[in-house]
């Protein structure tokens, strides 16, 4: 009698914009930009950003938002997960500096820890497990709104003057690139929002664009500065043991912590996937105004676990829907939308680096969402 064995799914996430912004890192390696050019190229990415939050702002929908007050117990059980329980285990990391992390390296840990839930591979994640597919699209909202004004209080009171740079005007730009282009959009987006609504692959393209500008100004800033003499190959592979072991403790502690709570298998579900996730579309911004010329190690550790996040989950969520069905005819994970950054939910965009894979036949509701 053969012993039936189970699945992989037919292709796992490796998204090809994680080989774009890879391919963006040794640019900058191979060309930093250095001197007027810096200038112009930190002017640029700048402008990149605000353009980026009035986009998140002028695409957000607040129904969703309204309709998910009642779940109110599951919403907050994920900020807890992501502004409390990550980075108590962020701050529990401490005690590997210097052994297995680099100081460096351990602030750029931390800094994860403090970024908040994507929106969109927690929709897509949810919906191919079978879970609360409209609580992961207001819970992952509410992290990301939360996390414009959480992730820059709680990096102030963290990491302190140890960011390279970090201090009360840091504030103060988050403020202005971020949070009031994210309003003006918001404001404005009676006037916008049809052409949005109609140009979605265009703006999918300056999502993507902005986000590798401010990766190359990242990067390049380092180079000029030396950084990278600092990171050795055996330093990146105990990063990434670290990480593993991070995803690991925050998907069970989601996944236990909720039962025992009290919430459906629908409910855990949601609660597992927009809990254990950081966006890379929300914490590369905000690194670029935080550390200055230091964002490209601060940023290094964010890039790895937001690719590892992608492809344990996206087996995790498959395995979760044949639990939740085990009837249920096996089928090829696909890719989802694209996703966009740190908001709410706009008309299912989210950057690109945020997009997991999932099956046809779990499709989220429209109304899209932010990383």
């Amino acid at each position: 009698m053969s012993r039936r064995t189970t699945p992989l799914p037919s292709r796992l996430p490796i998204d090809p914009y994680i080989l774009a912004l890879l391919g963006t890192v040794g640019l900058a390696a191979l060309l930093p930009a250095s001197g007027a050019a810096a200038d112009v190229v930190g002017g640029l990415a700048t402008g990149a950003i605000a353009l980026l939050f009035f986009l998140y702002g002028a695409r957000l929908s607040t129904r969703e938002a309204l309709d998910g007050l009642r779940h109110w117990r599951l919403h907050l059980t994920v900020l807890l997960c992501t502004f409390a329980v990550f980075p108590l285990l962020g701050l529990a990391a401490k005690g590997l500096v210097p052994a297995v992390l680099t100081p460096p390296l351990y602030s750029g840990l931390l800094f994860l820890c403090l970024v908040p839930s994507t929106i969109q591979s927690s929709i897509a994640f949810t919906s191919i497990a079978r879970g609360n597919v409209p609580a992961a699209i207001c819970a992952g909202s509410f992290s990301s709104l939360a996390g414009i004004v959480l992730t820059p209080l709680l990096a102030a009171a963290l990491l302190g003057g140890g960011t390279g740079g970090f201090s009360a005007d840091s504030l103060l730009k988050i403020v202005l690139q971020l949070l009031v282009p994210f309003l003006a959009g918001q404001l404005l987006r009676r006037r916008v929002g049809g052409f949005l609504l109609r140009h979605k692959k265009a703006l999918g393209r300056v999502d993507r664009g902005s986000i590798l500008l401010v990766v190359y100004t990242a990067f390049s800033a380092g180079m000029v500065q030396g950084i990278w003499s600092q990171v050795t190959p055996a330093r990146l592979a105990l990063l990434l043991a670290v990480e593993a072991v991070l995803l690991a403790v925050m998907l069970t502690l989601t996944w236990y912590g909720a039962g025992r709570l009290g919430f459906d298998r629908a409910d855990r579900i949601a609660i597992q996937f927009a809990g254990s996730k950081k966006s890379l579309a929300a914490g590369l911004p905000m690194a670029s105004v935080l550390f200055g010329a230091q964002a490209s190690l601060a940023v290094l550790p964010l890039m790895l676990f937001h690719q590892m996040q992608l492809m344990v989950c996206a087996v995790l969520a498959d395995r979760r829907a044949r639990a939740t069905d085990p009837g249920a005819e096996e089928s090829p994970i696909e890719e989802p939308p694209a996703e966009t950054s740190p908001a709410e939910p706009p008309p299912a965009e989210e950057s690109p680096a945020e997009q997991p894979t999932r099956t046809p036949a779990a499709e989220p509701p429209a109304g899209g969402a932010v990383a």
